[in-house]
Protein backbone atom coordinates (compact mmCIF):
# COMPACT_ATOMS: atom_id res chain seq x y z
CA UNK A 1 0.00 0.00 0.00
CA UNK A 2 2.84 2.40 0.82
CA UNK A 3 4.22 2.28 -2.72
CA UNK A 4 0.74 3.01 -4.07
CA UNK A 5 0.35 6.03 -1.77
CA UNK A 6 3.77 7.35 -2.77
CA UNK A 7 2.90 6.97 -6.43
CA UNK A 8 -0.26 8.97 -5.84
CA UNK A 9 1.84 11.71 -4.24
CA UNK A 10 4.01 11.80 -7.36
CA UNK A 11 0.91 11.86 -9.55
CA UNK A 12 -0.30 14.95 -7.67
CA UNK A 13 3.01 16.81 -7.90
CA UNK A 14 1.78 19.42 -10.37
CA UNK A 15 -1.29 20.11 -8.28
CA UNK A 16 0.96 20.53 -5.25
CA UNK A 17 3.05 23.06 -7.18
CA UNK A 18 -0.09 24.89 -8.31
CA UNK A 19 -1.36 25.15 -4.72
CA UNK A 20 2.01 26.38 -3.50
CA UNK A 21 2.28 29.04 -6.19
CA UNK A 22 -1.31 30.19 -5.69
CA UNK A 23 -0.58 30.74 -2.00
CA UNK A 24 2.81 32.30 -2.73
CA UNK A 25 1.08 34.98 -4.79
CA UNK A 26 -1.38 35.69 -1.94
CA UNK A 27 0.60 35.79 1.32
CA UNK A 28 -0.89 37.04 4.58
CA UNK A 29 0.87 38.15 7.75
CA UNK A 30 0.70 36.31 11.07
CA UNK A 31 -2.73 36.58 12.74
CA UNK A 32 -4.13 38.08 9.52
CA UNK A 33 -4.37 34.87 7.43
CA UNK A 34 -8.14 35.01 6.86
CA UNK A 35 -8.24 34.37 3.11
CA UNK A 36 -5.64 31.59 3.39
CA UNK A 37 -7.76 29.95 6.09
CA UNK A 38 -10.81 30.15 3.80
CA UNK A 39 -8.84 28.52 0.98
CA UNK A 40 -7.77 25.65 3.23
CA UNK A 41 -11.32 25.18 4.56
CA UNK A 42 -12.77 25.05 1.06
CA UNK A 43 -10.22 22.41 0.10
CA UNK A 44 -11.41 20.13 2.90
CA UNK A 45 -15.01 20.94 2.05
CA UNK A 46 -14.42 19.58 -1.45
CA UNK A 47 -12.73 16.48 -0.06
CA UNK A 48 -15.67 15.93 2.30
CA UNK A 49 -13.29 15.66 5.26
CA UNK A 50 -14.70 16.98 8.57
CA UNK A 51 -12.86 20.10 9.71
CA UNK A 52 -12.98 22.83 12.33
CA UNK A 53 -12.05 26.47 11.86
CA UNK A 54 -10.95 29.23 14.23
CA UNK A 55 -9.00 26.81 16.41
CA UNK A 56 -6.93 28.99 18.73
CA UNK A 57 -7.33 31.85 16.27
CA UNK A 58 -7.11 31.26 12.52
CA UNK A 59 -6.08 27.62 12.93
CA UNK A 60 -7.82 24.77 11.12
CA UNK A 61 -7.89 21.07 11.94
CA UNK A 62 -9.30 18.36 9.67
CA UNK A 63 -9.78 14.74 10.68
CA UNK A 64 -9.56 11.66 8.46
CA UNK A 65 -10.53 8.36 10.05
CA UNK A 66 -9.01 5.24 8.57
CA UNK A 67 -10.88 2.00 8.01
CA UNK A 68 -8.85 0.09 10.62
CA UNK A 69 -8.17 0.61 14.30
CA UNK A 70 -5.02 2.42 15.25
CA UNK A 71 -3.46 5.51 16.78
CA UNK A 72 -4.28 9.15 16.13
CA UNK A 73 -1.43 11.09 14.52
CA UNK A 74 -1.24 14.85 14.03
CA UNK A 75 0.57 16.24 10.98
CA UNK A 76 1.22 19.97 11.15
CA UNK A 77 1.82 22.71 8.56
CA UNK A 78 2.01 26.48 9.16
CA UNK A 79 0.60 29.02 6.69
CA UNK A 80 1.57 32.59 7.65
CA UNK A 81 3.93 34.85 5.70
CA UNK A 82 6.45 37.58 6.58
CA UNK A 83 6.61 41.40 6.22
CA UNK A 84 9.19 41.22 3.42
CA UNK A 85 9.05 42.57 -0.14
CA UNK A 86 9.26 39.75 -2.68
CA UNK A 87 12.13 40.60 -5.04
CA UNK A 88 12.16 37.39 -7.11
CA UNK A 89 11.61 37.57 -10.84
CA UNK A 90 9.17 34.66 -11.13
CA UNK A 91 5.64 34.18 -12.44
CA UNK A 92 4.35 33.41 -8.93
CA UNK A 93 5.81 36.50 -7.26
CA UNK A 94 3.79 37.89 -4.34
CA UNK A 95 0.94 40.18 -5.33
CA UNK A 96 0.68 41.66 -1.82
CA UNK A 97 3.11 44.54 -1.50
CA UNK A 98 5.50 44.13 1.42
CA UNK A 99 4.31 40.62 2.29
CA UNK A 100 6.02 37.41 1.19
CA UNK A 101 6.18 33.69 1.86
CA UNK A 102 9.90 33.88 2.61
CA UNK A 103 10.14 30.75 4.73
CA UNK A 104 8.33 27.97 2.86
CA UNK A 105 5.00 27.93 4.69
CA UNK A 106 3.17 28.05 1.36
CA UNK A 107 4.94 24.79 0.52
CA UNK A 108 4.08 23.28 3.90
CA UNK A 109 0.40 23.98 3.28
CA UNK A 110 0.50 22.54 -0.23
CA UNK A 111 2.17 19.41 1.14
CA UNK A 112 -0.42 18.81 3.85
CA UNK A 113 -3.39 19.46 1.56
CA UNK A 114 -2.00 17.00 -0.98
CA UNK A 115 -1.43 14.38 1.72
CA UNK A 116 -5.05 14.81 2.77
CA UNK A 117 -6.29 14.35 -0.80
CA UNK A 118 -4.18 11.25 -1.39
CA UNK A 119 -4.96 9.57 1.93
CA UNK A 120 -8.68 10.21 1.45
CA UNK A 121 -8.58 8.01 -1.64
CA UNK A 122 -7.20 5.08 0.39
CA UNK A 123 -8.77 5.77 3.78
CA UNK A 124 -10.40 2.33 4.07
CA UNK A 125 -6.92 0.79 4.10
CA UNK A 126 -5.48 3.14 6.70
CA UNK A 127 -4.93 2.35 10.35
CA UNK A 128 -6.01 4.89 12.92
CA UNK A 129 -6.75 8.55 12.35
CA UNK A 130 -4.86 11.41 10.74
CA UNK A 131 -5.42 14.94 12.05
CA UNK A 132 -4.28 17.63 9.61
CA UNK A 133 -3.20 20.67 11.62
CA UNK A 134 -3.03 23.92 9.68
CA UNK A 135 -1.46 26.45 12.02
CA UNK A 136 -1.50 30.21 11.77
CA UNK A 137 1.11 32.67 13.05
CA UNK A 138 4.27 30.60 13.45
CA UNK A 139 6.43 33.62 12.64
CA UNK A 140 5.19 35.98 15.36
CA UNK A 141 5.13 35.26 19.10
CA UNK A 142 3.02 34.20 20.92
CA UNK A 143 2.45 32.14 17.76
CA UNK A 144 -0.39 29.88 16.78
CA UNK A 145 0.71 26.53 18.19
CA UNK A 146 0.22 27.48 21.84
CA UNK A 147 -3.43 28.60 21.53
CA UNK A 148 -4.22 25.67 19.24
CA UNK A 149 -2.95 23.28 21.90
CA UNK A 150 -4.69 25.27 24.64
CA UNK A 151 -8.01 24.86 22.81
CA UNK A 152 -8.07 21.22 23.91
CA UNK A 153 -9.02 20.08 20.42
CA UNK A 154 -5.70 18.28 19.96
CA UNK A 155 -5.49 16.58 23.35
CA UNK A 156 -6.54 13.19 21.92
CA UNK A 157 -3.60 12.98 19.50
CA UNK A 158 -1.07 10.23 20.27
CA UNK A 159 1.89 11.83 18.46
CA UNK A 160 2.73 14.91 16.38
CA UNK A 161 5.04 15.13 13.38
CA UNK A 162 6.06 18.10 11.27
CA UNK A 163 8.65 19.06 8.68
CA UNK A 164 10.20 22.29 7.49
CA UNK A 165 11.38 22.72 3.90
CA UNK A 166 14.98 23.69 4.54
CA UNK A 167 17.07 25.48 1.91
CA UNK A 168 20.46 25.07 3.64
CA UNK A 169 20.04 21.29 3.19
CA UNK A 170 20.49 19.58 -0.22
CA UNK A 171 17.51 18.10 -2.04
CA UNK A 172 16.98 14.46 -1.08
CA UNK A 173 18.41 14.91 2.42
CA UNK A 174 16.48 14.85 5.68
CA UNK A 175 17.97 16.31 8.86
CA UNK A 176 16.83 15.66 12.40
CA UNK A 177 18.20 14.70 15.78
CA UNK A 178 17.23 13.00 19.01
CA UNK A 179 16.53 15.38 21.87
CA UNK A 180 17.39 19.07 21.47
CA UNK A 181 16.73 20.11 17.86
CA UNK A 182 15.77 23.81 17.84
CA UNK A 183 16.37 26.41 20.54
CA UNK A 184 14.02 28.23 22.84
CA UNK A 185 13.55 31.84 21.67
CA UNK A 186 13.07 34.85 23.97
CA UNK A 187 12.95 38.59 23.29
CA UNK A 188 14.06 41.44 25.51
CA UNK A 189 13.78 45.22 25.38
CA UNK A 190 15.81 47.57 27.58
CA UNK A 191 15.27 51.31 27.99
CA UNK A 192 17.97 53.44 29.62
CA UNK A 193 16.67 56.76 30.96
CA UNK A 194 19.46 59.25 31.57
CA UNK A 195 19.60 63.03 31.40
CA UNK A 196 20.14 64.74 28.08
CA UNK A 197 21.98 67.95 27.37
CA UNK A 198 24.35 69.86 25.13
CA UNK A 199 27.24 67.94 23.57
CA UNK A 200 29.63 70.64 24.81
CA UNK A 201 28.65 70.10 28.46
CA UNK A 202 28.73 66.32 29.05
CA UNK A 203 29.38 66.76 32.77
CA UNK A 204 25.86 68.12 33.15
CA UNK A 205 24.26 65.00 31.63
CA UNK A 206 23.75 61.29 32.20
CA UNK A 207 24.68 59.98 28.75
CA UNK A 208 22.26 57.18 27.85
CA UNK A 209 24.40 56.14 24.87
CA UNK A 210 27.54 55.61 26.96
CA UNK A 211 25.55 53.79 29.62
CA UNK A 212 23.79 51.73 26.93
CA UNK A 213 27.15 50.81 25.37
CA UNK A 214 28.31 49.53 28.77
CA UNK A 215 25.10 47.52 29.05
CA UNK A 216 25.70 45.92 25.64
CA UNK A 217 29.31 45.13 26.52
CA UNK A 218 28.36 43.53 29.84
CA UNK A 219 25.42 41.57 28.41
CA UNK A 220 27.69 40.10 25.74
CA UNK A 221 29.81 38.64 28.55
CA UNK A 222 26.94 36.67 30.09
CA UNK A 223 27.45 33.70 27.78
CA UNK A 224 31.25 33.82 27.76
CA UNK A 225 31.73 34.41 31.49
CA UNK A 226 28.59 33.42 33.38
CA UNK A 227 27.30 30.32 31.57
CA UNK A 228 28.91 26.88 31.80
CA UNK A 229 30.98 26.42 28.60
CA UNK A 230 29.36 22.99 28.17
CA UNK A 231 25.92 24.60 27.90
CA UNK A 232 24.55 26.27 24.77
CA UNK A 233 23.27 29.85 24.76
CA UNK A 234 23.12 32.95 22.58
CA UNK A 235 22.49 36.56 23.57
CA UNK A 236 22.21 38.87 20.58
CA UNK A 237 21.60 42.62 20.46
CA UNK A 238 19.63 43.31 17.29
CA UNK A 239 18.85 46.99 17.75
CA UNK A 240 20.35 49.99 19.59
CA UNK A 241 18.48 53.25 19.06
CA UNK A 242 19.32 56.60 20.61
CA UNK A 243 19.79 60.25 19.77
CA UNK A 244 18.87 62.41 16.79
CA UNK A 245 21.50 65.14 16.50
CA UNK A 246 25.29 65.36 16.37
CA UNK A 247 25.63 67.86 19.20
CA UNK A 248 23.01 66.62 21.66
CA UNK A 249 23.60 64.01 24.35
CA UNK A 250 20.60 61.71 24.27
CA UNK A 251 18.55 61.16 27.40
CA UNK A 252 17.13 57.79 26.28
CA UNK A 253 18.54 54.64 24.68
CA UNK A 254 16.56 51.61 23.59
CA UNK A 255 18.20 48.18 23.22
CA UNK A 256 16.38 45.17 21.75
CA UNK A 257 17.65 41.61 21.40
CA UNK A 258 17.06 37.88 21.59
CA UNK A 259 18.11 35.02 23.86
CA UNK A 260 18.44 31.43 22.63
CA UNK A 261 18.81 28.42 24.92
CA UNK A 262 18.03 24.72 25.44
CA UNK A 263 18.32 24.38 29.22
CA UNK A 264 15.69 26.17 31.32
CA UNK A 265 18.30 26.83 34.03
CA UNK A 266 20.40 28.66 31.44
CA UNK A 267 17.39 30.78 30.50
CA UNK A 268 16.85 31.71 34.16
CA UNK A 269 20.54 32.51 34.64
CA UNK A 270 20.58 34.85 31.66
CA UNK A 271 17.49 36.67 32.93
CA UNK A 272 18.96 37.05 36.42
CA UNK A 273 22.36 38.25 35.14
CA UNK A 274 20.73 40.73 32.78
CA UNK A 275 18.78 42.25 35.69
CA UNK A 276 21.91 42.43 37.85
CA UNK A 277 23.95 44.12 35.11
CA UNK A 278 21.27 46.76 34.52
CA UNK A 279 20.82 47.42 38.21
CA UNK A 280 24.54 47.81 38.85
CA UNK A 281 25.31 50.02 35.86
CA UNK A 282 22.30 52.26 36.26
CA UNK A 283 22.75 52.77 39.99
CA UNK A 284 26.41 53.64 39.39
CA UNK A 285 25.47 56.06 36.60
CA UNK A 286 22.55 57.64 38.46
CA UNK A 287 20.03 56.79 35.77
CA UNK A 288 16.97 54.55 35.59
CA UNK A 289 16.02 51.65 33.36
CA UNK A 290 13.23 49.28 32.37
CA UNK A 291 13.60 45.67 31.22
CA UNK A 292 10.86 43.86 29.34
CA UNK A 293 11.73 40.17 28.95
CA UNK A 294 9.32 38.03 26.93
CA UNK A 295 9.63 34.27 27.17
CA UNK A 296 8.91 33.01 23.66
CA UNK A 297 8.78 29.56 22.11
CA UNK A 298 10.32 26.77 24.19
CA UNK A 299 12.99 24.50 22.66
CA UNK A 300 11.95 21.86 20.12
CA UNK A 301 12.98 18.65 21.88
CA UNK A 302 12.39 15.58 19.72
CA UNK A 303 11.30 12.44 21.51
CA UNK A 304 14.08 9.94 21.00
CA UNK A 305 11.95 7.00 19.79
CA UNK A 306 10.06 9.20 17.33
CA UNK A 307 13.23 10.77 15.94
CA UNK A 308 14.48 7.21 15.48
CA UNK A 309 11.43 6.51 13.27
CA UNK A 310 12.46 9.39 11.02
CA UNK A 311 16.02 8.11 10.72
CA UNK A 312 14.79 5.04 8.84
CA UNK A 313 13.38 7.12 5.98
CA UNK A 314 16.41 6.65 3.73
CA UNK A 315 15.65 2.93 3.71
CA UNK A 316 11.91 3.40 3.22
CA UNK A 317 11.61 6.29 0.75
CA UNK A 318 13.59 5.97 -2.46
CA UNK A 319 13.62 9.76 -3.02
CA UNK A 320 15.51 10.22 0.25
CA UNK A 321 19.23 9.82 -0.39
CA UNK A 322 20.38 10.45 3.16
CA UNK A 323 19.01 11.02 6.66
CA UNK A 324 21.47 12.90 8.85
CA UNK A 325 21.53 13.23 12.60
CA UNK A 326 22.65 16.85 12.85
CA UNK A 327 23.68 19.19 15.67
CA UNK A 328 20.90 21.38 17.10
CA UNK A 329 20.17 24.74 15.50
CA UNK A 330 19.66 27.95 17.44
CA UNK A 331 16.67 28.85 15.28
CA UNK A 332 13.26 28.54 16.94
CA UNK A 333 9.92 26.96 16.06
CA UNK A 334 6.61 26.90 17.91
CA UNK A 335 6.15 23.26 16.88
CA UNK A 336 7.77 22.87 20.30
CA UNK A 337 4.35 23.24 21.95
CA UNK A 338 2.94 20.14 20.22
CA UNK A 339 5.61 17.82 21.59
CA UNK A 340 6.10 19.53 24.93
CA UNK A 341 3.79 17.02 26.61
CA UNK A 342 3.09 14.62 23.74
CA UNK A 343 5.27 12.22 21.72
CA UNK A 344 6.52 13.30 18.32
CA UNK A 345 9.39 14.77 16.35
CA UNK A 346 10.29 17.51 13.88
CA UNK A 347 12.64 17.29 10.90
CA UNK A 348 14.03 19.34 8.01
CA UNK A 349 13.45 18.29 4.42
CA UNK A 350 16.24 19.47 2.14
CA UNK A 351 14.94 22.01 -0.38
CA UNK A 352 18.09 23.71 -1.63
CA UNK A 353 17.51 25.18 -5.09
CA UNK A 354 20.54 24.78 -7.31
CA UNK A 355 22.11 28.12 -8.15
CA UNK A 356 19.74 29.95 -5.79
CA UNK A 357 21.36 30.14 -2.38
CA UNK A 358 19.30 32.81 -0.63
CA UNK A 359 18.42 31.91 2.98
CA UNK A 360 15.10 31.83 4.76
CA UNK A 361 13.59 35.29 5.43
CA UNK A 362 15.45 36.82 2.47
CA UNK A 363 13.62 38.90 -0.23
CA UNK A 364 14.91 36.46 -2.90
CA UNK A 365 14.08 33.29 -0.93
CA UNK A 366 12.81 30.32 -2.93
CA UNK A 367 13.03 26.54 -2.66
CA UNK A 368 13.22 23.55 -4.97
CA UNK A 369 9.61 22.44 -5.38
CA UNK A 370 10.74 18.84 -5.91
CA UNK A 371 11.29 18.77 -2.15
CA UNK A 372 7.53 18.91 -1.52
CA UNK A 373 6.68 15.32 -2.51
CA UNK A 374 9.68 14.13 -0.49
CA UNK A 375 8.36 15.93 2.59
CA UNK A 376 4.87 14.57 1.90
CA UNK A 377 6.16 11.00 1.74
CA UNK A 378 8.25 11.51 4.86
CA UNK A 379 5.25 12.73 6.86
CA UNK A 380 3.14 9.84 5.59
CA UNK A 381 5.91 7.41 6.47
CA UNK A 382 6.12 8.89 9.97
CA UNK A 383 2.39 8.28 10.37
CA UNK A 384 2.69 4.70 9.07
CA UNK A 385 5.75 3.94 11.19
CA UNK A 386 4.08 5.18 14.33
CA UNK A 387 1.11 2.91 13.73
CA UNK A 388 3.49 -0.05 13.94
CA UNK A 389 5.20 1.04 17.19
Amino acid sequence: MTEHIFQLIDDHFQEMVDIRRYLHERPELSFEEHETAKYISQFYEQLNIPYETNVGGNGIIATLEGGKEGKTIGLRADFDALPIQDEKDVSYKSKNDGVMHACGHDGHTAILLTIAKVLTSVKDELKGTVVFIHQHAEELAPGGAKPMMASGKLDHIDAFFGSHLWVPTPLGTIDTTKGNFMAGVDRFEITIQGKGGHGAAPHETKDSIVIGADVVSQIQQIVSRRIDPLETAVVTIGSFQSGNAFNIIADTAKIVGTVRYFNRDVQETIMKEMKNILQGLCVGSECSHTLSYEKGYPPVINHEDDAELIMTFSEQIKDVKEVREVPPTMGGEDFAYYILNHPGAYFFTGAQKEGHVYPHHHPLFDFDERAMPIAAKALIQAYLNYQEK
